[in-house]
């Protein structure tokens, strides 16, 4: 059975506004006295806070909320999901087992203090200006690619040291970008670095990949969570629906049968308020790919409506970061036969938009937050699209192909607006900090997973400038 660790037995907070599901029929695990296993927050609709506990434990615990106790709803009682087989390799695939309980509880708007059992949930502040952004955090077990990172080696897979260093900064909420689960395949016998690890979409997988190693950051803030492609239906989805997301649970969208992934795999977009005119908008663009869309795909409609909810958010907020997994206006690097090839843009994204508006980014989007590319970057396209961030480097098996300082002048992720400084780092793990310093201003820094200082950029509205830190300011 599956004991957790004291880190994870301490692990805090909340995803949206909620009722519970229907438990799943399937045999009840027998009550035990337990503590909750883990004990999050998550930022959902509107800012609405809500506690979520994962348990294995046969009744849900009791919430301390301002001094009143309430009782926690289920989300989703134990059982095992259908299996759903990876692209990596269909033949080493599984049925997702959760033998634990998910339950929920949505925090009322002006409570400040919220516990389970005596533990103190890191609730959300009036103001958020301290924002800690991570994303690709999960250990890469790809047999397409015979991917095998050594799981088992902190240095090799760093997750839990990030997620401590950044838990030190003491951020107001946490940005994950998206791709919380690589752990598809077993480990084969000749690679000990990864020997023993859980695989697959099941709970033994979400808790290696994310809520272990994530503890220290769990307890230390709130949560926006952003899904990526390893949480689409056919991957890891059915955790995603189950554990992660901020909606209620609802059959039929949770990533179970296969003819209902269309639903299960695209949401409306929504707004975590940041105070004093801020916000982060979450989008739900993870099955978009990174090639045209065809006509006829069933999502356009729904990418479509992300638009159209990002426009009417962002036309009322003095400063908008529009958070999703796929880097929009980011730039990869690939192997070519004789030189480094490039990946610029995100065309099934653009084509959607652009075709909603040619101006792709409806006005007051100013900043993109995202991941996907396995390393740290910001493009500036001169104020005519809102700045692209890149956070893809806290974890997971980085990008080997190094992309150059200077981009050649052909290069630009959108036709319209040529990068006008670009900036990024290769071969380093760490986490991307912002802080606010004015009304449309922010603070972002880059630090290593040992919490070494990298990159400080300057943001205000559209435009945003990056440099390194040197030997001797790091000294000071």
């Amino acid at each position: 059975m599956w004991k957790a660790s004291k880190t994870s037995l301490r692990v805090a907070l909340a995803i949206a506004a909620l009722m519970g599901a229907p438990e799943a029929k399937s045999a009840p695990a027998p009550v035990q006295d337990h503590e909750p296993a883990v004990a999050f927050v998550v930022l959902g609709e509107d800012g609405a806070q809500i506690v979520r506990v994962i348990t294995e434990s046969g009744v849900c615990p009791q919430l301390n909320v301002g001094g009143s106790v309430r009782e926690m709803s289920l989300r989703a009682g134990p059982s095992t999901d259908p299996q759903r087989p990876t692209a990596s390799a269909p033949e080493l695939s599984k049925p997702s087992a959760f033998p634990v309980r998910v339950c929920e509880a949505p925090v009322p708007r002006g409570v400040r203090r919220a516990s389970i059992e005596g533990r103190t949930l890191p609730l959300a502040r009036r103001e958020l200006r301290r924002l800690v952004v991570i994303g690709d955090t999960g250990c890469r077990l790809k047999a397409k690619d015979d991917a095998w990172q050594a799981c088992n080696d902190p240095v090799a897979y760093p997750f839990a040291r990030i997620a401590a260093q950044a838990a030190a900064w003491k951020p107001d909420a946490v940005v994950h970008v998206g791709d919380y689960l690589y752990r598809e395949n077993p480990c084969p016998e000749n690679r000990p670095g990864c020997s023993g690890s859980p695989w697959g979409y099941g709970w033994d997988a979400w808790n290696a990949d994310f809520f272990a190693p994530a503890g220290k950051l769990l307890v230390a803030a709130p949560w926006i969570l952003v899904r990526g492609n390893h949480e689409s239906c056919a991957r890891g989805g059915q955790g995603w629906w189950r554990l992660m997301d901020p909606r209620p649970l609802q059959a039929g969208r949770d990533c179970r049968v296969a003819a209902d992934d269309v639903a299960g795999d695209t949401s409306p977009a929504y707004s975590v308020p940041l105070g004093d005119g801020a916000q982060v908008v979450v989008m739900d663009l993870s099955h978009a790919g990174t090639s045209r869309l065809a006509a006829d795909d069933p999502h356009i409609g729904a990418y479509q409506d992300t638009w159209r909810v990002l426009s009417r958010f962002a036309g009322k907020a003095r400063f908008t970061f529009a958070a999703d997994h796929y880097p929009i206006f980011g730039v990869a690097a690939k192997e070519g036969r004789d030189s480094i090839g490039f990946i610029a843009g995100n065309p099934a994204i653009q084509q959607v938009f652009g075709g909603m508006d040619p101006a792709i980014f409806p006005d007051g989007v100013d900043a993109l937050l995202a991941g996907h590319i396995h390393l740290w970057e910001q493009v500036d396209l001169g104020g005519r699209q809102p700045s692209q961030f890149v956070a893809g480097f806290s974890g997971t098996q980085e990008d080997v192909v190094r992309l150059p300082q200077t981009l050649p002048p052909s290069v630009t992720p959108t036709p319209d607006a040529p990068v006008r400084q670009f900036d990024s780092l290769t071969d380093v793990f760490g986490f991307m900090t912002l802080e606010r310093t004015g009304a449309t201003r922010w603070v972002a820094n880059v630090y290593s997973v040992d919490g070494e200082h990298l990159r400080r950029c300057t943001l205000d509205k559209r435009r945003s400038q990056c440099a390194s830190i040197t030997a001797a300011q790091r000294g000071r």
